[in-house]
């Protein structure tokens, strides 16, 4: 459970009829982007109310006749997913500055400059999305919103999502060391072991990840991975 004065009310109005749940603002964020949350542990009292500041609750015929069941947590989660959520104006700033990061991070590691083919730092991003002014919904899933932040960005920066399909060559010694860290970084595509024992893949991963994953190759192989970027295909 939660305590009260770290709760929320998320309402929901159906024809003349309103249904509150008191609830931690972090697990509705989590529920509004699909995540998988134990609700009895994010509510103040597993009860649906007619007025939760007041505390009148709904009875369960009411509850019966407007959701087709009396189950709290399933009534909760359908409050949480269609209704209205009443934040505070820190609680609102601390979810969109959450969501914002997670915004940020996903362009990032997805986007490139498509002028030189290299990833825009997050500080840039971030930067820029600021210079544009986009507004970030605290509720509405990270994914969601990128191809309306993309939009706004690229007025800003030379910037749209891509794939780059990279070359690698590695000795005997060095391929149990990182194709781990290579199978995390993308999808190898092809792979061949020539006769001398060395590993020969193709790798294909979000282009804003290739500078991260030249770094984690060579300070794993000490420099010894070859590398080459191969053309797109077109």
């Amino acid at each position: 459970m939660v305590k009260l004065e770290d709760s929320v009310v998320a309402r929901l109005q159906i024809g003349e009829s309103t249904f509150e749940v008191l609830v931690d603002p972090k697990a509705v964020q989590l529920i509004r982007d699909g995540k998988e949350v134990n609700l009895m542990d994010h509510l103040v009292i597993d009860e649906i109310f007619k007025d939760a500041r007041k505390g009148e609750r709904a009875s369960e015929e009411h509850l019966k006749k407007n959701f087709g069941t009396e189950d709290v947590l399933e009534i909760a989660k359908i409050i949480i997913l269609k209704g209205e959520v009443q934040l505070t104006t820190e609680q609102r700033r601390q979810m969109q500055e959450a969501k914002r990061k997670q915004i940020v991070e996903i362009i990032a590691r997805n986007a490139v400059n498509p002028q030189t083919g290299t990833p825009h730092p997050p500080a840039r991003i971030e930067s820029a999305m600021k210079e544009a002014k986009v507004h970030i919904d605290p509720f509405k899933p990270a994914d969601s919103q990128i191809q309306e932040v993309l939009a706004a960005l690229r007025p800003i920066i030379p910037i749209k999502f891509d794939t780059v399909r990279i070359a690698v060559k590695l000795s005997p010694t060095d391929y149990p060391r990182v194709i781990g860290d290579i199978k995390n970084f993308g999808k190898i595509t092809q792979e061949e072991w020539q006769s001398n024992g060395y590993w020969i893949g193709i790798v294909e991963m979000p282009a804003g990840m290739q500078t991260d994953f030249f770094d984690k190759l060579n300070q794993k192989t000490k420099g010894a991975a070859e590398t080459r970027i191969l053309k797109s295909q077109q």
